[in-house]
């Protein structure tokens, strides 16, 4: 969330009092501002520019809350980037919100030309809306720019002695995690012990039980003491000293640590490989007259120095060379598990997040 008068405020002002219309008018005329702007010393030596010919611009960036702090780096390594190679200025319009909610921003009017999401689904939205090509996951890495897993995180000491998803089971033990309608965060954390369900059962009985799946799922989420709207905002809960334990992304509790606060980071036996992807949105880069920076931005993010600034920010790697040099830093658990040995995210959306499916059958007590 943007600070008291900052620009991503004011954005979130407008949604309340106006919607999405007067959203993208808004950030349309942002957009185009550097337009008629005097051309700069680099177009006057003979620097090349892109096709477009402006010697300034601004990339509209609609990302999920987690990715604020290292995009906080990225984005001025881009700028530095980008105006070495074509001398062009390029400012950012920056809006952070739960992940889910950002794709339903997107949708209805907020015309952001990059989108930086949590899941891979809540970019399908997208592009089911017409904004962004169908096959947009067949670009480099499938899409993909961060990973994470789930990860568990207690205070100093872990003084509940906190080892796994099963301890989240126990009378007393405080957990938080996100809401799953708003933050697609949350969907990584329940997926990720629904999936560790299925896996004990696997271990108990030799194929997956999804009843017993359902069933652990019911069983921590019994010990739930908030469900806040973004993964952002139940770090935040966790830091002011709500509950015990949070269930969240490994590089949300590695920045926090590198910054000096005591947590404990719980790597479950069995977890969940989370993969976050980023696209240009085709229709508001190309309305904007950005395409040209906007596409190479997200080629930047799949990128060398993008992928090294994402890892000091406690994001697993895509890159495989850079996997590998900082395997020590980031060991896999035992059973790391991706999104297809749930059945991929088609059939996760319509097992857990359908209005019958599991995760809405656990909130009613089913």
């Amino acid at each position: 969330m943007g600070k008291p008068g900052s620009r991503d405020s004011v954005l979130q002002r407008l949604v309340r009092k106006a919607g999405f219309s007067v959203l993208a008018a808004f950030v349309f005329m942002l957009a185009g501002c550097g337009g008629d702007a005097e051309p700069s010393a680099a177009t006057a030596t003979g620097t090349p520019m892109p096709a477009d010919g402006k010697a300034n611009i601004t990339l509209v960036i609609g990302a999920y809350s987690v990715a604020k702090d290292a995009l906080a780096d990225i984005l001025p390594a881009f700028k530095a980037y980008w105006k070495g190679k074509t001398g062009q200025n390029v400012s950012f319009q920056e809006s952070y919100e739960a992940s889910g909610t950002q794709a339903r921003a997107i949708i209805g009017g907020f015309e952001a030309d990059v989108a930086l999401l949590a899941m891979e689904g809540d970019l399908d939205k997208i592009a089911k809306a017409g904004l962004l090509p169908k096959d947009w996951k067949r670009s480099a890495d499938g899409g993909m720019v961060t990973r994470s897993i789930v990860v568990l995180g207690t205070r100093k000491g872990n003084p509940l002695g906190i080892t796994d998803f099963a301890d989240l089971t126990r009378p007393g033990v405080k957990v938080l995690y996100p809401n799953p309608k708003t933050s697609g965060g949350a969907q990584w954390d329940i997926n990720a012990i629904y999936g560790a369900g299925l896996k004990r059962s696997e271990a108990s009985g030799g194929r997956q039980d999804p009843a017993a799946a359902k069933q652990f799922l019911a069983d921590v989420h019994r010990n739930i003491e908030s469900m806040d709207k973004s993964g952002r905002a139940s770090m935040a809960a966790f830091e002011y000293g709500v509950g015990d334990v949070i269930v969240t992304y490994e590089n949300e509790l590695m920045a926090r640590i590198l910054q000096g606060i005591p947590y404990e980071i719980v790597v479950p036996e069995s977890t969940i490989l989370i993969e976050n992807p980023a696209a240009v949105v085709d229709r508001n880069a190309d309305r904007h007259g950005v395409r040209e920076a906007a596409e190479a931005f997200v080629e930047f993010l799949h990128g060398r120095q993008a992928q090294e600034l994402f890892a000091e920010h406690g994001f697993r790697p895509v890159l495989p060379a850079l996997a590998v040099e900082l395997k020590d830093r980031y060991p896999e658990p035992p059973q790391l598990f991706d999104i297809g040995y749930l059945g991929g995210w088609s059939k996760v959306r319509d097992t857990l997040y359908s209005k019958q499916g599991v995760w809405y059958q656990v909130l009613a007590g089913e």
